[in-house]
């Protein structure tokens, strides 16, 4: 990725930029009536209820400045809970409480806040601070994702999520995001978070990046990368690939969470996912996108997931190491 420097390499690369993502695949494939059920987590969450796909459990949610003050009774008897604006976009707005000690409410980078500073930033949330367009929002409370510990090694005070690029319905990119002190707990590569390209067949680790630059072991725990595979791979690809007939996309991002009991769980989908995968994987999408659109419809979720392992393996550049399936 050094040698990158010109629009000629890139484009050599196969990587695509916002215009070609923006006119070629999203303004192509995403109908924007459709756009409300991923823009809005609320509706979201309830979609995938409805299709029996597993989210994070809604805890409640706050509509009104009215029932700001409503919320200390919320959230009473929860041990930990994540704050998020249903709009919100790129990890804004999404405050964590890894747990409570009496009146104090206490984040993952050790942070203690008071009721009075939950309530103020559900206020801004509704007052559309973190949404897309500045628009009024709603407050969503959602319980902690029981993390899977096998983790920890990879993250810094933050549960690690998976990003996977689904276009026409087959699985053609993925990464994990790991938290970092930098980005204060969250998986968000903007803020800090390590980006760790996954090969499509195998759930191993090929790649890793913190603020475009590449990076072999995590900047907090100080853990080598490349021995990252997730377990249940499969799986996880299918979830995602079924978001297709669930929400009539056909270019999204789904983010995940593995939930150490109940496995992989959808967080939340995006129809303009951003285009950092590409270098975390160290590979453009091009190739794999115009492979897939030659492809019939009318495929099944299973014959996508294995079309993809088949045809988009590769081979890591970290340096070899035991695998671990976690």
């Amino acid at each position: 990725m050094r040698n990158w420097t010109t629009p000629a390499k890139l484009e050599a690369k196969g990587i695509i930029g916002m215009n070609r993502r923006n006119i070629r695949y999203i303004g192509r494939y995403n109908s924007r009536k459709l756009y409300p059920l991923v823009d809005d987590k609320l509706k979201t969450k309830l979609l995938a209820e409805e299709y029996g796909i597993a989210t994070p459990r809604l805890i409640g949610t706050v509509t009104t400045q009215f029932g700001v003050k409503h919320i200390a009774e919320m959230l009473a008897g929860q041990t930990g809970f994540v704050i998020k604006p249903a709009k919100g976009s790129g990890g804004k707005g999404i405050l964590v409480i890894e747990r409570v000690e009496g009146k104090h409410f206490i984040k993952p980078s050790g942070a203690e806040l008071d009721i009075e500073d939950i309530e103020r930033h559900v206020s801004n949330i509704l007052s559309g601070l973190y949404s897309l367009g500045g628009s009024p929002d709603v407050a969503l409370v959602e319980a902690l994702i029981n993390f899977d510990t096998g983790f920890a090694a990879y993250s810094y005070e933050g549960v690690p999520d998976i990003r996977v690029i689904v276009f026409k319905g087959y699985p053609v990119m993925a990464m994990m995001r790991l938290s970092t002190a930098a980005s204060d707990g969250k998986a968000n590569l903007h803020q800090g978070a390590v980006g760790v390209g996954i090969d499509i067949a195998s759930g191993r680790a090929v790649r890793g990046v913190q603020f475009d630059r590449s990076r072999s072991d995590h900047p907090d725990t100080g853990h080598e990368l490349a021995s990252l595979q997730i377990g249940g791979w499969t799986t996880l690809l299918e979830l995602a690939s079924s978001c297709f007939e669930m929400t009539g996309l056909g270019y999204l991002g789904t983010d995940m969470v593995l939930d150490r009991d109940l496995g992989p769980m959808l967080l939340e989908l995006n129809a303009r996912p951003g285009l950092a995968i590409q270098m975390a994987n160290g590979e453009g999408l091009r190739g794999r996108l115009e492979l897939i659109e030659q492809q019939p419809e009318g495929v099944s979720v299973a014959e996508r997931v294995a079309f993809a392992q088949h045809h988009f393996a590769r081979q890591g550049e970290l340096q070899d190491a035991p695998a671990v399936a976690i």
